[in-house]
């Protein structure tokens, strides 16, 4: 991963954790909490694909399990964020721009749920039994519906940001002082009705017939 791509990844998956286990997890919702982290993890796949994706997923979610208030073992929620950023780089859109909502929201729901069962299913292997004591109807539907929610807000602006990031200044100035050149030639070409170089070219090849007409009278006076 290039050093853009870390720092900006690195700086949103910790201001989403952050808002979330100290704004979001004290909201009360009913059910489950609404997970921005997924969110970010999520959004970066679409622009980044699913190497990076699933790169990020695995240290978001490290650095979930690490955070307090945390009651779980050390790697279970990097191991799901893992493969949810993996899956979500493979349904990356074409260039890493969102042409339809439709898509997203999809993928958006699909992990909200996925997430939810697939930390279940690894809490059963490792043997913790909490799941089988909540709703877990209840957590898949609240989970899918607050990351719903919460989706429009998060994954556009955090897609805006990694595109961002992956321009490189240099590159652009260079591309923009190209297209400026073309615009303007093409301005001073059809633009303005002026054609300069055809206009130059025609004024040589009048000034050439003039000179050749001129010689061909010549020559016929000295004929007769």
């Amino acid at each position: 991963m290039r050093i853009n791509r870390i720092l900006l990844s690195a700086a949103l998956v910790v201001v989403a954790l952050v808002l979330q286990v100290s704004v979001l997890a004290r909201l009360q919702l009913p059910g489950a909490v609404p997970d921005l982290t997924l969110l970010v993890v999520l959004a970066l796949a679409f622009v980044y694909g699913h190497v990076s994706g699933a790169l990020i997923g695995f240290g978001a979610g490290l650095l979930a399990d690490l955070s307090p208030p945390a009651d779980h073992a050390a790697g279970r929620y990097a191991l799901v964020l893992c493969v949810i950023g993996y899956l979500a780089g493979l349904a990356r859109p074409d260039k890493g721009q969102i042409r339809t909502a439709l898509g997203p929201m999809a993928v958006v729901v699909g992990a909200a749920i996925g997430s939810t069962l697939l930390y279940a299913a690894v809490g059963a292997l490792v043997g913790d039994t909490a799941a089988r004591h909540v709703g877990l109807g209840g957590l898949l539907f609240t989970a899918a519906l607050y990351d719903l929610l919460l989706a429009p807000f998060c994954v556009p602006l955090v897609m805006w940001l990694a595109r961002r990031a992956e321009n490189d200044p240099l590159s652009e100035s260079q591309s923009s002082g190209v297209s400026g050149s073309d615009v303007a030639s093409g301005w001073l070409a059809t633009g303005t009705g002026l054609r300069i170089g055809g206009q130059r070219g025609g004024l040589r090849l009048k000034a050439a017939r003039n000179r050749a007409a001129r010689a061909g009278r010549i020559k016929g006076v000295k004929r007769l």
